[in-house]
């Protein structure tokens, strides 16, 4: 079955990029237990945009890693992006 994949982009003031990286590695525990991979990129030009990645090796999986999150993110659980096998 092909992986899944989610996203979120975020934009956070300086003064809070302290705590959205302690959600980060909040989250990046939850979603290893889950059997998913999160990951945390930020814009190399404008310091505090964010986007997240959280992807599974099926979209079940994701689906329930995503509402079971400690902190749920704004993302449509069901809107997941599903690998293309080339």
């Amino acid at each position: 079955m092909p992986r899944a994949l989610t996203l979120q982009r975020t934009v956070v003031p300086q003064g809070d990029r302290e705590r959205l990286l302690a959600r980060a590695r909040t989250l990046r525990s939850h979603y290893d237990a889950a059997q998913c991979h999160y990951w945390l990129f930020e814009d190399a030009e404008l310091r505090g945009a964010f986007i997240e990645f959280v992807e599974a090796p099926d979209a079940g999986v994701l689906i329930a890693a995503q509402r079971a999150s400690p902190h749920p993110v704004g993302v449509d659980p069901t809107r997941v992006y599903k690998e293309i096998v080339l």
